[in-house]
């Protein structure tokens, strides 16, 4: 692990040891948030337990979905964008203020249009992390050197396999980026629209408890989503890493 890893992970422990200092010694009322060890222990028994597995299961499979979605239709709508200027010029200030716009009102449409269920769970995370996925391809589009190009040229590749050899291996790791912000968006998307849209799934398993007062499985479950997203942003940040070292050699 390098020293920043190191520093990261003490600044984490800190933070739960001093959590759990306040809500042990009652600083924090255990009526409004649990101590980082009890909602561990919830957290094992509900895995132990097997009674929420289907919602578990059905909320990592929309994110799964959403995010390979909005990953390749992102990919396409960006590389269309970037080679036509014009079209370019008048999408990309709409694509700058894209997130100013409160997506989840659109959730009435999507109920008309899907019905209440996964397909319109996944169409709001979809809207909500495609557009990430569009502003990297263009990055990366615009961020090959120019002597990549001109290489290309030289060699008289084709289109498609100056985009292979080329254009593709250069833009990637602003690829990756969009990749690891489109599923970021898409557990976002995925989780609240579960509270309002589904009768399964891990964000409705958490609105149920909490409507009940039942606070150990409700903190349990936020446990889990905080590492699901923990542990897949590591995940990729690893394959990232060891992709950018691929390109510098």
């Amino acid at each position: 692990m390098t020293r920043e890893g190191w520093i990261r992970l003490a600044v984490v422990v800190a933070a739960v040891a001093v959590l759990e200092a306040l809500c042990r010694t009652g600083v924090i009322a255990h009526t409004v948030l649990l101590a980082p060890s009890e909602m561990a222990v919830s957290l094992w028994n509900i895995l132990r337990g097997g009674e929420l597995n289907e919602d578990i299961l059905s909320t990592l499979r929309n994110v799964l979905l959403s995010s390979v979605i909005s990953a390749v239709l992102g990919f396409v709508c960006g590389a269309i964008i970037h080679a036509l200027p014009r079209v370019r010029g008048a999408v990309e200030p709409l694509l700058a203020s894209y997130y100013a716009i409160p997506t989840f009102m659109f959730y009435p449409i999507f109920i008309v249009m899907f019905g209440v269920g996964a397909q319109a769970i996944i169409a709001i995370a979809v809207l909500l992390s495609i557009v990430a996925m569009i502003t990297a391809t263009l990055t990366g589009l615009d961020r090959i050197p120019p002597v990549l190009r001109k290489t290309g040229t030289v060699f008289r590749m084709s289109p498609a396999a100056r985009a292979v050899m080329i254009d593709l291996p250069a833009a990637a790791p602003y690829l990756f980026t969009g990749v690891k912000l489109t599923f970021a968006y898409s557990l976002i998307g995925v989780i609240a629209s579960e509270f309002i849209l589904s009768g399964a799934g891990i964000g409705y398993a958490i609105a149920y408890a909490y409507n009940n007062f039942n606070n150990q499985r409700m903190y349990g479950l936020m446990l889990l989503v905080i590492i699901v997203a923990i542990a897949a942003n590591a995940a990729l940040d690893a394959i990232d890493r060891r992709l950018q070292s691929r390109l510098r050699r």
